[in-house]
């Protein structure tokens, strides 16, 4: 899946960190034939954001006044898989609450969002939830495992 990364936080964003993960998001979901392969040569397209901006999008979007990790948003050219808005303050403060770092919390809610803009809704009720954060967590486990065998062969 090809990423266009904007960023419009006053953070830098770890643009190899984010490329590889949400290739590696992209073939596990192949791998359970959750995505398709049309949908993989799409582009997807994320942007991160201060507190503020991030704020008065989920304020017009979904009525709620603050800022709020990730967003998704549909997109109708068919040359897009859709566009993700991140805050990178809240995932920094949400990683800490987690006991995550901000890599993997950046990881953890880019993989919320991609499920996200395939269809799953945590919001819909209890069994959807169930669904997607078992879906999420799996996920997430077994690219965590994958970045820590790399990291043991490197040190090796």
């Amino acid at each position: 899946m090809r990423v266009l990364i904007v960023n419009e936080a006053k953070s830098a964003v770890p643009r190899k960190f984010v490329q590889q993960w949400v290739s590696d998001v992209a073939i596990e979901l192949r791998k359970k034939k959750i995505i398709s392969a049309k949908q993989i040569a799409q582009e997807l397209t994320l942007v991160f954001l201060d507190k503020k901006p991030a704020q008065k999008i989920n304020f017009e979007f979904r009525g709620k006044d603050y800022a709020t990790d990730v967003l998704s948003f549909d997109s109708m050219d068919p040359s897009s898989f859709g566009e993700l808005v991140l805050c990178p303050e809240v995932l920094k403060r949400q990683s800490k609450e987690h006991g995550l770092t901000y890599q993997q919390e950046l990881g953890y809610m880019l993989l919320h969002g991609i499920l996200h803009l395939l269809g799953y809704d945590h919001e819909l009720g209890e069994k959807e939830a169930t669904e997607m954060f078992g879906l999420q967590d799996d996920i997430f486990e077994k690219l965590l495992k994958k970045i820590a065998a790399k990291k043991s062969v490197k040190s090796k």
